[in-house]
């Protein structure tokens, strides 16, 4: 027989945790989309498309082939050679003179190496507009018009846009999904849009900011030990009083952000851990995996076990809406919905993505990407 006092902390927790499970559904309601424009007179202004690439041969072709069939007047690309060894050379010179091959520097002490790639291109390039874009968005060809339209009708001195996320392998569709919510949750994303809010976001795939603006914040020197350069940049033009824009685009650009298991793996590990790793942010992050999605699941066995009338009418709700809302983000992010069914396999995958970053964090090693290691910050790392 369950007392009422335990019965009654199990219903309020529950309805903590139906609130918080809402304000992904809130959050993705509220993502203003951004669709193809109409051409318009606009102040214009060249934009320099810099692209950081690093053997990224067979997704370079794409998106360069795209970018030149943009319907934008002054439009600039160059690409940031960081040392390629996989033909990545050759896919940019035979775009020339209509693409440049920038070769990256000897990568600085203290620099992640897209930080420096992005930070040489804006520096050898003149576009009032500069556009970071990775080298595996595909865009549609009033992609860049589109994004500085709207930019310049908010007066936004950064816009960025979520893209389509192209999900084939079991694991992307299962995790990419669930890794949206969380997205939209932690970054409080549309809120970004909100005059006087402190929220602050921005996708590295595809962001636009003012040259003025870039170096009114330093640019990516004044983050360049970063790993989560995107969200760094946004955050210090949050606090220089500039103007942040954040759209869903996904009819204007695309990409399929990993390959292979291993690849998403240490890429999503990089994202949650960052060279910034804090324990007590780890530690707090698996502590909500577990209390906000799999403890409640057991509230409808609790329920059942007990005969609890009570706890068996929450937790059937439960049931209903947890795996309903799940089912609704695999739809509606392009996965297949049944693999919303499955989403407490994605998050004893998370789960286990956060605790090794704990353990990695708590032994002070390094984060890897791209064949390159960066070292954990510390309170007196430059840049920090």
């Amino acid at each position: 027989m369950l007392s009422l006092g335990f019965v009654l902390v199990v219903l309020a927790t529950s309805a903590v945790v139906l609130v918080y499970q809402g304000l992904a559904i809130v959050y993705a309601y509220a993502m203003p989309t951004l669709r193809p424009a109409a051409p318009r007179p606009t102040r214009g202004g060249q934009v320099s498309v810099i692209i950081a690439a690093r053997n990224e041969a067979d997704d370079l072709p794409a998106t360069l082939d795209t970018l030149l069939q943009q319907d934008y007047p002054d439009l600039e690309v160059v690409v940031v050679d960081g040392g390629s060894t996989d033909g990545t050379r050759e896919v940019v010179e035979a775009r020339a003179p209509r693409v440049r091959r920038l070769e990256e520097p000897p990568l600085p002490e203290g620099w992640v190496g897209k930080n420096w790639a992005c930070w040489c291109g804006a520096e050898a390039t003149s576009g009032e507009w500069l556009l970071f874009l990775d080298a595996d968005v595909r865009t549609s060809p009033t992609a860049v018009r589109t994004v500085v339209q709207w930019a310049e009708t908010e007066h936004a001195d950064l816009a960025t846009i979520g893209t389509r996320v192209e999900m084939r392998g079991f694991w992307e569709r299962l995790i990419i999904p669930f890794w949206v919510q969380m997205v939209l949750v932690y970054f409080r994303a549309p809120r970004v849009n909100r005059p006087g809010s402190r929220a602050a976001m921005a996708n590295g795939q595809f962001l636009l900011i003012a040259r003025s603006a870039y170096e009114r914040v330093g640019g990516h020197d004044a983050i360049r030990s970063y790993v989560l350069e995107d969200v760094a940049l946004a955050r210090r033009v949050r606090a220089a009083g500039l103007r942040l824009r954040v759209a869903n685009a996904v009819d204007l650009a695309a990409t399929r952000m990993y390959r292979t298991q291993a690849e998403m793996f240490e890429g999503l590990i990089k994202n949650v851990h960052g060279t910034e790793f804090s324990a007590a942010r780890q530690v707090g992050f698996l502590a909500g995996l577990v209390g906000l999605y799999l403890l409640p699941l057991g509230v409808l066995p609790l329920g059942v076990w007990f005969g609890n009338l009570p706890l068996i009418a929450v937790g059937g709700f439960l049931w209903v809406a947890l795996f309903g809302k799940h089912v609704a983000f695999a739809h509606a992010v392009g996965s297949p919905s049944v693999f919303g069914l499955l989403y407490p396999l994605a998050v004893v995958y998370y789960i286990r993505l956060v605790s090794t970053s704990l353990v990695r964090g708590l032994r002070r090693r390094p984060v890897i990407w791209k064949g390159r290691s960066y070292p954990l910050l510390t309170p007196e790392s430059p840049n920090r």
